[in-house]
């Protein structure tokens, strides 16, 4: 009886492997995953490599891709700048990847970019950043500044009313290019030079009291004073701690975080932060049906109903399909066709709508701003129709002549006065 059970047993799992062979064949097709999964990093980038992981899954359920299956090939750059470079280089050379999907920080992502525009490799970038680039072989599925940051300062003033403005963070590329564009527009909105105060810390900094203090003084005169934070990691603990002991609320002084998301707030004590804001492009707040299922999927994928969502994941998410439904029109995984074909595709958000694909390789993206729960959820306050991504600041003059257009002028920095491509290549 063993002995016909353990036969039955056999042939069913050798008929599932046929079936599942059958739908899938030929030689995977492979993407490439950089995130750090050790060191300073790992506790943001962590989960976007399981997002890709589960994105993964889910194609390979559906048939795969051009009726191979999909593989992710995982490496761990380890919170190293240096090292995501040789990453996704050993990424393009030997395990011979078609797309990766990789990076946080912007130093990080100007590490990856003469690699993969050397190798012709195609990198989806799923974090909010600076602005100030186009290349080729990146699609920027995060946010531009003209749909986070300005949009932010723009409720803060017109919704809060902000008069006074604390631009406070973290010592590295985006929070002084970022501040620079708001330093920039809140004086071409006529906010006078002594009413903006600009401070840059380093990453880990913890003694926030003389910071603090400095921007409580700064509405000495009666004026409204508000904080736009883009200070990253541990950091921000010690600054709301010190907000609060100095008895500073969210009514008095807001702050609107810029890198504070569900993720940062996951397990903290979250009573000095509660009614402070944040702005994103996705709260895992956000009601849709498309939303409701992906919470529910990731939850199942991980095995943990407390793991949260955050926006950076909708990017990633954001980013395989559109570069799925590009390999599918193009009928090839080659970078080439897959980049022809890209742009104009347009993929389901999890706000309700859609993301589009833009020339300049930037998408559409609503904007939302949340306030900070005490379960470490956001409300989401203020939400936008589909901003248009913008690589090139309007607010910077040496920035505001520039545009990006890869399909009509082959060119991320196309100067418009001269007409001219001023360089093709992301050397900038």
């Amino acid at each position: 009886m063993m002995n016909k059970l353990s036969t039955m047993l056999a042939l069913t799992t050798a008929m599932g492997l046929a079936t599942g062979a059958m739908a899938q064949e030929g030689e995977p097709i492979r993407i490439g995953v950089l995130h750090s999964l050790s060191g300073t990093m790992a506790i943001s980038e962590t989960t976007l490599k399981d997002t890709v992981l589960m994105m993964v899954e889910q194609q390979n359920a559906k048939g795969g891709l051009l009726g191979r299956p999909l593989e992710a090939v995982v490496v761990d750059p380890a919170s190293d700048w240096p090292l995501f470079a040789e990453k996704a280089r050993e990424l393009l050379t030997v395990s011979e990847v078609d797309a990766i999907f990789g990076c946080w920080t912007s130093v990080s992502r100007k590490s990856v970019l003469p690699v993969i525009e050397e190798l012709n490799g195609l990198l989806f970038y799923p974090v909010q950043y600076e602005g100030e680039e186009s290349s080729r072989n990146v699609i920027y599925t995060g946010a531009a500044p003209n749909q986070q940051a300005i949009p932010a300062v723009d409720y803060m003033a017109e919704e809060l009313g902000v008069e006074k403005w604390a631009l406070l963070g973290t010592d590295y590329v985006y929070p002084r290019t970022t501040n620079n564009i708001l330093d920039a527009y809140l004086k071409g909105k006529g906010v006078a030079e002594g009413d903006i105060f600009v401070n840059y810390t380093p990453f880990g900094h913890s003694d926030w009291s003389k910071i603090v203090a400095d921007v409580v003084a700064l509405g000495a005169d009666g004026k409204k004073v508000g904080v736009v934070s883009t200070i990253n990691g541990d950091a921000n603990v010690g600054f709301y701690k010190e907000l609060a002991a100095a008895g500073v609320s969210a009514d008095d002084i807001p702050v609107m975080a810029f890198s504070v998301g569900e993720e940062e707030l996951a397990g903290l004590d979250t009573a000095n932060l509660v009614g402070h804001l944040a702005a994103w492009n996705y709260f895992q707040t956000a009601e849709s049906d498309g939303n409701t299922a992906f919470i529910e999927e990731w939850k199942a994928f991980i095995g943990d109903d407390e793991r949260v969502t955050n926006d950076p994941m909708e990017a990633t998410v954001i980013g395989f399909n559109a570069w799925v439904a590009a390999v599918e029109k193009a009928g090839t995984t080659d970078v080439d066709p897959v980049l022809d074909a890209i742009i104009g595709v347009e993929v389901p958000n999890l706000t309700g709508g859609t993301a589009t694909i833009l020339p300049n390789h930037h998408l559409t993206k609503p904007v939302l701003i949340g306030e900070i729960r005490e379960d470490g959820q956001f409300d989401i306050v203020s939400q936008t129709e589909p901003v248009p991504g913008d690589a090139w600041t309007d607010f910077l003059p040496e920035s505001a002549k520039l545009d990006a257009d890869w399909p009509g002028k082959d060119c991320g920095m196309f100067n418009t006065e001269t007409n001219a491509c001023v360089q093709v290549q992301s050397n900038y």
